[in-house]
């Protein structure tokens, strides 16, 4: 019933669909209608002869206007209607991470009023981390670091331009939204007639085909429909004004820089957000890795005594171990070099303990600073990372906390018009 209404014209509300199916339901089970007719005679031929059908229409006349609250409330408030749906969606152990396209607008909606009211705070934050030295980190984690600062720093100039060009938009689509629908519903006509004059034209040329019957009448008829029909399409296109198409140019040029504006805001987000988690992982994972020394001290008397086949598949064990840890790659690749040294008809393994005193060099190397960061940067960081959690690394989370979760739920149970983007 509702699904064709949505289809030809993008501004319905979605939360139509759910009031459809519920009217759908209340036909086919409602007292009111005629599936209680045939409950009425079942009722009437096992009730006993003291029960009058007046006592039965009186037993359902609650059921009938709870049926009727129902659609009331499904009707005059339809937000409610998507809520409860969203929020089972959202809180659910299925629930999608709050990385969704779908959900990034409301999520903006929670994050930020966030930045507004704890700026100062997100600022004295950075001001913290980086008083921390971190001097002794490699250069890749070290530049991360630093770049993360500014990034978030930058956030609050970045969430300032998409209020700046959702403004922009919002101010210009009052004067530019009659003129788009009456466009539209032009175009809309236009196209019917153009439908009308391409089924005249496929009839024309079926007729034509038929060379002996031939009605010279009938071929004028569709000619002279053609004619007017074409007139029409002309009158109908007179009526678009024409400031349309600058006006619609403005338009998109508009929401492309609001969509581009929350892009840039995103990705800097992510950007500023990934380093900590990372180095936050490498450092929560260093008792692992500080484990692992004697499997990789012992990769040596496997390469020497063992046969290759024997000693490639020990190493691949360990190599699955680093794998494991994050962080562990660069020492990782040395140990997969050292196997493949191993592998063929002329295992090299002069070549092989290369490799492996390579990488127990790297290992040590990795095994110093990440030492000195989890006694020195470990607790700072964290600390960091939580402030930021919420707000600027929320994108990055697996989930929405319960309270994200019922915000954004709500937030999307409204209906968004996107009528004008079509």
């Amino acid at each position: 019933l509702v699904a064709p209404i949505l289809m030809a014209d993008p501004s319905a509300n979605i939360t139509a669909v759910w009031l459809g199916v519920m009217i759908g339901i209340n036909l086919q089970t409602s007292f009111l209608t005629p599936p209680f007719g045939f409950a009425l005679f079942y009722l009437r031929g096992v009730a006993p002869p003291e029960v009058k059908t007046l006592h039965i229409y009186r037993g359902v006349v609650a059921f009938i206007i709870l049926q009727l609250v129902g659609l009331a409330i499904a009707g005059y408030f339809p937000p409610l209607v998507n809520y409860l749906p969203n929020r089972m969606y959202l809180t659910s152990d299925n629930a999608p991470p709050p990385i969704n396209p779908k959900l990034q607008k409301c999520i903006e909606e929670i994050t930020f009023p966030f930045y507004a009211e704890h700026e100062n705070d997100i600022r004295a934050g950075v001001d913290a981390i980086s008083q921390v030295n971190v001097e002794y980190l490699p250069d890749k984690y070290k530049k991360a670091l630093k770049t993360s600062q500014l990034q978030v720093l930058a956030t609050f100039d970045l969430v300032e331009a998409v209020h700046q060009s959702d403004q922009h938009l919002n101010e210009f689509i009052p004067s530019y939204e009659d003129l788009h629908q009456l466009v539209r519903r032009t175009q809309f006509e236009v196209r019917k007639i153009e439908y009308d004059i391409h089924e005249l034209e496929q009839r024309k040329m079926r007729l034509e085909r038929n060379v002996n019957s031939v009605d010279a009448l009938i071929m004028k008829q569709i000619g002279e429909s053609i004619e007017t029909f074409q007139g029409m399409i002309d009158e109908l296109e007179k009526k678009i004004p024409s400031q349309w198409l600058s006006e619609r140019e403005k338009f998109e040029k508009l929401n492309k820089e609001a969509r581009s504006a929350r892009q840039k805001y995103r990705r800097n987000s992510d950007s500023a957000y990934e380093p900590l988690s990372q180095l936050g992982a490498i450092l929560l994972q260093t008792p692992m890795l500080i484990n692992i020394e004697n499997q990789l001290k012992s990769i040596k008397s496997v390469i020497e005594e063992e046969q290759p086949d024997s000693a490639m598949q020990r190493i691949k064990e360990i190599e699955s171990s680093l794998g494991s840890i994050a962080g562990a790659s660069p020492i990782k690749s040395k140990f997969s070099k050292a196997r493949r040294a191993l592998k063929g008809k002329k295992p090299n393994v002069e070549n092989a303990l290369k490799h492996w005193q390579n990488g127990m060099a790297i290992y040590f190397q990795e095994i110093n600073w990440r030492q000195l960061a989890v006694n020195e940067l470990a607790q700072p960081l964290a600390n960091y990372e939580l402030l930021l959690k919420d707000s600027i690394g929320l994108r990055m989370q697996k989930k929405l906390n319960k309270d994200q979760a019922l915000a954004v739920a709500t937030c999307k149970s409204s209906h968004e018009d996107i009528s004008l983007f079509f």
